[in-house]
């Protein structure tokens, strides 16, 4: 079977891969050589076709990421930026997912799933230190980290 190596084809492999944002697949057709008019034709038709949809793609990263406690406000906005989402598109997924999100109910969970041995009470500050550094990384608001290890140290 021969390899379709024409604009459209070579977006359409790419994308059979994984979801990808107008500005992430540009880059990408870019890299293989594909002239900027081809590549504006093809991401004009894969939107059309309903292929390419940066709405509904800051959308489930949004959620997937919200929903696995991956991350988190300014971590994953810098993740949907990262990926070439629009600010707007952005800002517009990041609210929609937070919608009935409690971060402080994630964090809580997380800690039992993640550290399970882990006794913020009798734990040394450099393992609390670590447990909070953890969180952060991810996106997570000190206040509700603390709030988190607080409750699970009064049980």
């Amino acid at each position: 079977m021969e390899r379709d190596r024409s604009p459209l084809g070579c977006a359409l492999g790419i994308l059979s891969r994984r979801d990808q944002s107008e500005a992430e697949l540009a880059r990408k057709l870019r890299r293989r050589g594909i002239g900027e008019v081809e590549i504006d034709a093809a991401i004009v038709r894969l939107r059309e076709l309903g292929y390419l949809d940066d709405r509904r793609l800051a959308g489930r990263v949004a959620e997937t990421a919200l929903a696995d406690g991956r991350m988190v406000g300014q971590r994953l906005r810098a993740e949907l930026r990262r990926r070439g989402i629009p600010p707007t598109l952005a800002d517009e997924a990041l609210t929609r997912s937070a919608e009935g999100y409690d971060e402080r109910l994630t964090v809580a969970e997380l800690l039992g799933r993640k550290f399970p041995s882990f006794d913020p009470a009798s734990a040394e500050m450099k393992e609390q230190r670590r447990i909070v550094g953890w969180f952060q990384r991810r996106g997570f608001s000190l206040a509700a980290i603390l709030e988190a290890l607080r409750v699970s140290a009064d049980q």
